[in-house]
């Protein structure tokens, strides 16, 4: 049997080959509607096959890795199933990451070849040093001063009736990159069978339905919808850049279209919600909303759940790239029951499993672990490091690979992943995070872990974020927490902003967990991740809150 995830796509054909598969805006008629470009199940299936016959045609063979650099779109659906079915090994980079680190993650990745953008070749050519296999190269539009195929003469050589290769459970489908959030990009190895398990239990778990209509503002999530056989609009917007998202453009493709599901990052629903709400918008035909990369906070979650169809709800599915998804929550419960204890300091809750994840808290240790039996399983309430096991579960990193020693696990049947994240289970079976375990403050009566201490300073309503790091060796850091208060909120002059950290101080002063925290900080703007504009980059703020407080020493 195959577990090549591509045979999804051709499920979805046998049973609805005339449905819209993707839709992508093409600009706006004379009366200033918008128009889309279309594209249905049999289309996509018989051009995705063209191109992986084209492909191996080139001398594209199981296992060649190829870069793919195309814009959010049909033909960047078409060419990831094409590619599935060829057999080549996508390595699929999110320019969010910025382009400097974009391209020195590609070079870690060794490709063979580039199915991308003219741009994206002008830049391979000019560091073609960084790429000496790179010998099957396809450009996807109109080809200048370099050799290789353009995609339309590909598609030429190619067959619509061509089969996709015969491809194991445990055989590479892809390379994705970490965020690089807590340290260098990696690379993630992920198989055929990683992303048929993602599949299944994303449907399952949620309910999705073949003929329901996804708004997807994570160009990755539309492929899960043609493989589930729901139909992808993508949305106008820079899916580098979040955060800068026009909420109209959201608004609009959810009633061109009807949308009955959306799945976008934090920063996207913070703008939308924010706009539904002022201007009493709402998208009734909406009935599930996912959000992922960064815990949502619940003023968003409710934001988002009142401008929806009044049955449906906000779900935060938690995971990581190298392990996705892991436990999930809804909107309901988090304003019910979770919220009000977020808030007094007891850390977010990211819900329950899914179903195929074992999970597990055990001990905190700095290094690696070397095998299974070494660990130290804590029980509930008590906070260590989340790991986690299952078929999603992706076993390897293939660029620094030396953090493979200290992020997998070693089992008899495959590897547990090391989550970096630590919380701990209540007794209902759900994950409380509190924060990157390599973000806990180490002082000399004990760690303070990051998201339970900030989440007493957000209870301020002048501030925006917060950020706990330590300043000095570990063992003996000293607490600073470091607040961005919101931009029309930041104090005028230095004795309106010493009223305002002592009004901090007093808030802190009330719960046990954060009266050792005397040092407060003032910054206008968090340095964050650029893929969801919400991951706080904290050794940073730690390198210049050593300098800021150096003098009160």
């Amino acid at each position: 049997m195959s577990f090549n995830v591509a045979r999804r796509l051709s499920e979805i054909v046998r049973l609805m080959p005339d449905a819209v598969a993707v839709a992508e805006p093409a600009g706006y008629s004379w009366n200033g509607k918008r128009i889309y470009r279309k594209a249905t199940f049999a289309e996509l299936e018989a051009d995705s096959n063209r191109i992986s016959d084209g492909l191996r045609k080139l001398g594209v063979r199981q296992g060649t890795r190829l870069a793919l650099l195309v814009r959010p779109g049909i033909e960047f659906i078409s060419l990831v199933f094409a590619l599935f079915k060829s057999g080549a090994v996508s390595i699929l980079i999110d320019p969010g990451m910025g382009k400097l680190n974009m391209f020195d993650c590609l070079a870690e990745a060794e490709p063979e070849g580039f199915v991308a953008i003219p741009a994206a070749q002008a830049v391979r050519i000019m560091f073609r040093k960084k790429f000496p296999l790179a010998k099957y190269n396809v450009t996807v539009g109109r080809r200048w001063f370099w050799g290789g195929m353009t995609l339309d003469q590909l598609r030429r050589t190619g067959s619509p009736e061509a089969a996709p290769a015969h491809t194991q459970e445990l055989d590479p489908a892809a390379i994705i990159f970490t965020t690089g959030s807590t340290g260098p990009s990696k690379g993630v190895l992920f198989s055929h069978g990683n992303f048929n398990a993602q599949l299944e239990q994303i449907r399952d778990f949620y309910g999705i339905q073949r003929g329901e209509i996804d708004l997807p503002a994570f160009p990755l999530f539309g492929l899960f919808n043609c493989a589930m056989g729901v139909t992808a609009v993508i949305p106008d917007m820079d899916a580098s850049r979040p955060a800068q998202v026009d909420p109209k453009n959201i608004i609009e493709a959810v009633h061109d279209w009807k949308c009955t599901q959306a799945f976008a990052s934090p920063a996207v629903w913070n703008k939308v919600g924010a706009f539904c709400e002022e201007r009493r918008i709402s998208m009734p035909t909406l009935r599930r909303v996912l959000s992922a990369g960064a815990p949502v906070p619940a003023h968003v979650l409710k934001q988002m759940k009142d401008c929806i169809h009044p049955e449906g709800d906000v779900h935060t599915p938690y995971g990581a790239t190298e392990a996705l998804p892991v436990a999930s929550i809804a909107a309901s419960e988090v304003l019910r029951e979770t919220a009000g204890q977020t808030a007094e300091g007891r850390g977010v809750c990211v819900g329950r499993r899914f179903a195929k994840v074992e999970w597990k808290i055990i001990r905190i240790v700095d290094g690696p672990i070397r095998s299974f039996i070494e660990i130290h399983e804590l029980p509930p309430g008590e906070i260590g490091e989340l790991i986690v096991h299952g078929p999603q579960v992706t076993r390897s990193y293939v660029t620094r690979v030396e953090a493979n020693r200290t992020g997998k696990i070693p089992c008899e049947d495959g590897v547990w992943h090391r989550m970096g994240d630590s919380g701990y289970f209540d007794e209902q079976g759900r994950f409380w995070f509190c924060g990157r375990v390599a973000h806990r403050v180490l002082t000399s009566s004990g760690p303070m872990y990051p998201i339970p201490c900030e989440s007493i300073t957000n209870q301020h309503p002048d501030v925006f974020r917060s950020a706990l790091v330590g300043v000095g060796a570990p063992g003996k850091q000293r607490p600073v927490m470091i607040v961005e208060p919101k931009k029309e909120r930041f104090p005028a002059d230095e004795d309106a902003a010493k009223a305002f950290i002592e009004e901090l101080k007093k808030l802190t002063r009330k719960y046990p967990h954060t009266q050792a925290i005397e040092d407060f900080l003032l910054n206008r703007s968090f340095p964050v991740d650029i893929r969801h504009n919400a991951k706080i980059f904290r050794e940073k703020l730690a390198v210049w809150a050593a300098t800021e407080i150096a003098p009160r020493k």
